[in-house]
């Protein structure tokens, strides 16, 4: 007990201070480390979309050809089927209509009325 006697207040104030003001700059230094490890990798991922676009437009397929490709695969699927049935193959685009069941406005908590 009488080594904290002779501890005197303006020490203990000096070392919180300076326990303080060091936790403090910590933070402040690791908010600058993750700003610029996301802007490294924001930098990175750019270049990479960018090589990628590049390389896209050479190999990009049609939806006409992807519609095809889909239509012989199934055509040479059933072709392997013991049963022969009709070969004509229709492949329609259904635009989707409104449904509340894929509305996000119905998932959300109604507010309870206060009285």
């Amino acid at each position: 007990m009488d080594k904290f006697a002779n501890v005197g207040w303006p020490e203990m104030l000096l070392m919180a201070l300076i326990g303080f003001v060091l936790v403090f700059v910590v933070l402040v230094l690791l908010i600058y480390i993750m700003k610029g490890m996301g802007w490294f990798f924001a930098r990175e991922r750019k270049a990479k979309v960018a090589a990628s676009a590049e390389h896209a437009d050479d190999h990009a397929i049609s939806d006409q050809e992807l519609a095809a490709a889909i239509i012989t695969a199934l055509k040479l699927y059933k072709s392997n089927l013991h049963d022969q049935e009709s070969e004509m193959l229709t492949i329609n685009r259904i635009t989707r209509a409104y449904s509340p069941w894929n509305s996000k406005i119905h998932g959300l908590t109604q507010v309870p009325e206060r009285k």
